[in-house]
């Protein structure tokens, strides 16, 4: 038979939910962000049924270099001959790869490193927030460059790199939080009933602080995809992976943006800023529906 409690339980965050997505909808700049965000997303999935990846071979391409966009090449060539479109789409792949992924790194150690620094105290509190402020305090990006340097290249160094050095920001939000939550009584009440660090941190704070993790998740996966993409167009990034920084590298080059072959650094740099820009909003939105203080701004 089924527990009465956790059925209502169940119910009661199927409700929630559903409450939420309806508030998410009512923010439209959100909702046409995410929207954008399906597209793209499946057009980087599909993109093996849409252009196989046989015909970026240089070897087989028939196209001439540097071609203007036209009805065969809906975004021109490449200095190589290669139709832009579909390096575009591959390209699309290994980017949202390693921003997903690297945010994945970062939201675990961010989320791990500020409820541990919220809730220990002593010596252990202070020795993880002088970790965290090093980490604030140093820029990311030149840490993720030495590691990328210092690492043999490729997305995994990529996504190792960024993720390792971009979960500090993460850390101070989840702390500030974790604090904010065990000041309430309920938290007292789990103390003094004997339940241990693991079960409160587990059971109670991780459940309340969830929501703000993911309304960051969605802001650091644009920061992430952009890291990639100066990673990859200072030549740290996989020489043998279509990513929409290598194209920029690319172009650069090959001389395309004095040449006057403005479609191939302009289409990667669009891609860029289109992604990057429906992260941003559905992030905004997701705050704004999670964070009761920003509702009705």
């Amino acid at each position: 038979m089924t527990d009465p409690g956790r059925a209502a339980v169940r119910a009661r965050r199927r409700a929630r939910f559903v409450e939420l997505a309806r508030e998410f909808a009512g923010h439209r700049s959100g909702l046409i962000g995410a929207v954008l965000l399906v597209v793209i997303i499946a057009l980087a999935l599909l993109a093996p049924l849409l252009l196989p990846f046989d015909r970026l071979d240089v070897t087989k391409v028939t196209a001439g270099a540097n071609e203007a966009p036209s009805g065969g090449h809906w975004l021109g060539t490449d200095p190589s001959g290669r139709d832009v479109l579909g390096v575009l789409l591959w390209g699309s792949r290994a980017s949202l790869l390693v921003g997903f992924a690297a945010t994945a790194v970062s939201m675990v150690i961010g989320t791990v490193m500020g409820m541990a620094a919220g809730h220990f105290e002593g010596l252990t509190r202070s020795a993880l927030l002088r970790i965290i402020d090093f980490f604030l305090v140093v820029p990311s990006l030149i840490l993720a460059i030495v590691l990328s340097t210092v690492l043999a290249r490729g997305l995994t160094t990529i996504i190792l790199a960024i993720g390792v050095t971009s979960w500090a920001a993460t850390a101070r939000v989840v702390r500030a939080q974790t604090l904010t939550i065990e000041a309430r009584p309920y938290i007292e009440r789990a103390q003094a009933l004997g339940a241990g660090d693991g079960r409160i941190l587990g059971r109670h704070v991780f459940p309340a602080v969830l929501p703000i993790v993911l309304a960051n998740t969605t802001l650091t996966v644009g920061a992430a995809i952009i890291a990639e993409s100066t990673l990859s167009f200072l030549g740290l990034g996989d020489p043998s992976t279509f990513s929409w920084g290598s194209m920029l590298k690319i172009a650069l080059d090959t001389g395309a943006a004095t040449a006057g072959y403005w479609w191939f650094v302009l289409s990667p740099g669009v891609a860029i800023v289109l992604v990057v820009l429906c992260f941003t909003l559905v992030g905004r939105a997701l705050e704004a529906v999670l964070n009761p203080t920003l509702r009705g701004l």
